[in-house]
């Protein structure tokens, strides 16, 4: 053995590292590349995350509306005492109302469904609002006046100086919209925006009893702290029934609500960048065959062992900055292409700039998975003798077990860390990342099974009377130099990652299909007093139209729980807040009899079945997910405030929702004699075919009674169909994406025993072999590699989605067979089309230069 001797100078070692990678520089440099996609996925996913985040950092007062928002159910004199105790602080106070009517175009005679904003003066408090024709919003406050969402102008038909009616009072267009601050983008389609002067809402009649509306109230601080000042008037806060939210609070809302298509997209850059690590280990591991020859020359020459690892090291090193280099470059790319192509669903304008933390970052994670994931078939250098030069058949001594050779564990336990460590970044608890990492070893431990398994199978279940070309690519699954555990390895290892990213995005996309489009109707009128109820029936008669639903709605609140109040209960500091909303929010519930196609009953009985509750009380039957919230359950007693009159019901059943049908669901349901004499208001759900029949039936109600709105269904198909229609267009490319990450891994798992191939297909063919056997003998060989590595994945892959949306995403599974096998017979192609591609030099190669190598 050399002796070390004294410590190299490393320049000397770089040197000639440069020089000797001349003869195989671009063979690295493309299974370095591999890792070239996992980081240009990182820089694009984590760029764009950062644009997000400074973006909203930057509106996100324009995008509120203040400092500090308040809302309420309606402005009382108690909540007008507190907002002049915030203007004696020095904040500057506007408000607006919104709330959904129907705007009549009486020159061309189309309505059209509008979310009407009733403004005070000095709104907005941030930012500015354009208009076209410019300077139209200076008007509005001058008259009876409305500004109108461009898509609401092109459905009315209108141009500036029509008239339009909302509710009992006409106005005057003054133009469309260009800029709002907080632009809903793609949301807007459904209920366009229409702006007027606060001073008109009165006339128009249209909050009534029973009618919805958000009142709230913007505010603007000289200075001080938001946060501060809500805290300080919590008490009247709370005694006023306003609700505060601050400028912060409404930045972490909006960052949270993107939350999760930021943890998908950190997925696709965790699977991005370990399929490129199992690419380089595979691809290094065929290069350092490879070098054999000269690094036993080297030893001959006199170089140690700890010279070779340096020059080799700063090969791959180099190669690897080389391949993270350019997966910045593409990344930086994507990135700017991202706003393009689901800017519309964010809730702010993303200004696109170079994030220099997210380059360099994922420049450093993808040089370290590269060095990490090369350094393990790198130490198969040490073991290169120089007798090596002379005779190609000495290994330099017997390999020792892995776990004794303390490198070799040394740098398992570097990638088994460094795998850890790229989950750490983006688990957001130990949960996940024990989940994650774990997976990632489990799914390693069974495929390196399944590859043991297949060596021993092949080795017993060959038989004589089988063809040739069949027994000789089934003997090379277990002969030595075989290249089944690392195939398997790499295609299972990359079925599984890209199946389970796919099967991810089909399940988290699940909404969007489930609603392209599941309702029995596809016109709703909603709002309707009691009294106009027999109008619109002789209305739809008279179109002969029919109803497919008709349902009383009654607004009202909890006000307490097994009687205790909901004041006492939110005061409660040992509760969860998470469930608060629950017992803030104003339900819009209704009675029936019946169960309805879009629930089911879960637990407990429907009052239908059973008249009256013990003792008398009555009845009422909850949402589960509400339930929950509230911490109710069966038996439990919740007393109801309905518009002032207090109702005591027992929970007899609890009810799962279908809240992806279009159907007029609703989370508390009731006895009818529950509600009995109480104010209510109607919905109604019928089904007029085509737009024409939809658009007279809205207009002819809308004449006659201006207060009641409708929704046109087929215009929410449309729109959620046009947000479908951009998932899956992502989706498709991240499909490709990820199949396009399986391809060097592949190749680079192939290329690895690539040498011994060519020799074995040469030899046979000096022996008589013909092109199509020897064809049909590699078809053997990776048929059989290429079945158990997809099916093992693909399997594996279901477990792997399950647990990401069981624990991760909190999303049920719902496993999707024919897309796994399709992207399984896919990877079993790219395998026997890139070993059959590797095998041409087979043809091409002498069989003196292989018998040379012998």
């Amino acid at each position: 053995m050399t002796p070390a001797g004294p410590r190299p100078r490393l320049a000397p070692l770089f040197g000639l590292a440069w020089r000797e990678s001349r003869s195989t520089r671009r063979k690295l440099l493309l299974y370095m590349s591999a890792i070239s996609l996992g980081v240009a996925a990182l820089v694009a996913i984590d760029s764009f995350a950062g644009n997000i985040t400074r973006s909203v950092r930057e509106q996100s007062r324009a995008l509120v509306g203040g400092d500090i928002v308040f809302s309420t159910r309606a402005w009382t004199p108690a909540a007008d005492s507190v907002l002049e105790e915030f203007r004696a602080r020095g904040a500057t106070i506007t408000r607006q109302t919104s709330f959904a009517s129907m705007a009549y175009a009486p020159r061309t005679n189309t309505t059209r469904l509008a979310n009407v904003r009733a403004v005070g003066p000095g709104y907005p408090l941030y930012g500015t609002i354009t208009t076209r024709p410019a300077g139209q919003w200076e008007r509005l406050r001058q008259g009876r006046n409305v500004l109108l969402d461009p898509s609401l102008m092109m459905g009315l038909d209108a141009r500036p100086g029509d008239t339009i009616s909302i509710g009992y009072l006409t106005f005057e267009v003054l133009g469309a919209l260009d800029q709002v601050p907080g632009d809903p983008g793609i949301a807007g389609a459904m209920a366009p925006r229409l702006f007027m002067a606060e001073e008109h809402m009165a006339g128009t009649r249209l909050l009534i009893t029973g009618s919805r509306g958000d009142f709230e109230a913007y505010a603007r601080l000289e200075s001080g702290s938001p946060d501060d000042l809500v805290k300080d008037l919590r008490p009247r806060l709370d005694t006023a029934q306003l609700r505060a939210r601050t400028i912060r609070q409404q930045e972490s809302n909006i960052t949270e609500g993107i939350q999760e298509l930021s943890n998908f997209l950190g997925l696709v850059g965790i699977i991005a960048l370990l399929l490129g690590g199992v690419g380089v280990a595979s691809g290094v591991n065929a290069w350092v065959m490879r070098k054999i020859d000269t690094v036993a020359v080297l030893r001959c020459l006199g170089a140690t062992t700890r010279q070779v690892m340096v020059i080799y090291i700063t090969q791959a090193a180099a190669m690897g900055l080389l391949g993270a280099a350019f997966g910045a470059a593409l990344g930086v790319g994507i990135q700017f292409l991202l706003p393009g192509a689901i800017g519309d669903v964010l809730p702010v304008e993303v200004q696109v700039r170079l994030e220099p933390r997210a380059i360099g970052m994922g420049m450093l994670l993808g040089l370290w998975i590269a060095l990490a994931f090369a350094l393990r078939p790198l130490l198969a250098l040490r073991r290169v003798s120089p007798l090596q030069a002379l005779r190609k058949g000495d290994d330099g001594g017997r390999a020792r077990r892995w776990w004794r050779d303390p490198p070799l564990v040394l740098v398992n336990v570097l990638v088994a860390l460094s795998v850890v460590g790229l989950s750490a970044t983006r688990a957001e608890n130990p949960e996940e990342l024990f989940a994650f990492s774990g997976g990632i070893a489990g799914a390693l431990l069974a495929l390196t099974a399944s590859a043991a398994v297949l060596t021993f199978a092949a080795r017993r279940m060959i038989r004589a009377g089988w063809p040739y070309v069949v027994r000789q690519g089934v003997a090379n699954l277990y002969r030595p130099g075989n290249q089944t555990r690392s195939v398997v390895l790499s295609l299972g290892f990359g079925a599984f990652l890209v199946t389970t990213l796919y099967l991810v995005q089909s399940n988290l996309l699940a909404t969007f299909r489930q609603a392209e489009f599941n309702a029995r109707g596809n016109l709703v009128f909603f709002d309707i007093q009691g009294d106009q109820m027999p109008g619109i029936d002789s209305i739809v008669a008279a179109q002969r139209h029919e109803y497919v639903a008709r349902v009383p709605i009654i607004t009202m609140r909890v006000a307490a729980l097994n009687g205790r109040p909901v004041a006492e209960i939110l005061a409660d500091s040992t509760r969860r807040r998470e469930g608060s909303w629950a017992f803030r929010r104003e339900y819009r519930s209704t009675y029936r009899r019946d169960v309805t196609a879009s629930e089911k009953v879960l637990a407990g009985t429907w009052f239908g079945d059973r008249p009256t509750a013990p003792g008398g009380t009555r009845q009422v039957s909850m949402e589960t997910e509400v339930a929950t919230s509230l911490g109710a359950a069966l038996g439990d007693t919740i007393t109801w405030d309905v518009q002032g009159i207090k109702v005591p019901t027992v929970i007899t059943s609890l009810r799962e929702v279908n809240w992806q049908r279009f159907e007029l669901n609703f989370f508390a349901v009731f006895e009818p004699e529950a509600l009995a004499g109480a104010p209510e208001t109607y919905a109604a759900m019928l089904v007029a075919p085509g737009d024409s029949a939809v658009a007279a039936l809205q207009r002819d109600v809308v004449r006659r009674y201006p207060n009641v709105a409708s929704l046109d269904l087929s215009l929410v198909k449309r729109t959620v169909a046009e947000i479908s229609q951009r998932a899956t267009t992502a989706i498709r490319f991240l499909a490709i994406f990820s199949l396009a990450m399986g391809v060097p891994v592949l190749f680079s798992a192939v290329s690895a025993t690539r040498r011994d191939r060519v020799r074995e297909g040469v030899l046979l063919k000096t022996l008589g072999a013909t092109r199509r056997q020897i064809t049909r003998i590699l078809f053997s060989e990776y048929a059989l590699l290429g079945i158990l590595g997809s099916l093992a994945g693909m399997v594996l892959s279901f477990g792997g989605a399950w647990l990401l949306l069981r624990f991760v995403f909190e999303r049920p599974f719902e496993p999707a067979f024919l897309e796994a096998g399709t992207i399984a017979g896919l990877l079993l192609l790219l395998t026997v089309s890139i070993g059959l591609l590797a095998g041409r030099d087979v043809f091409r190669e002498t069989p003196m230069a292989a018998l040379r190598e012998q």
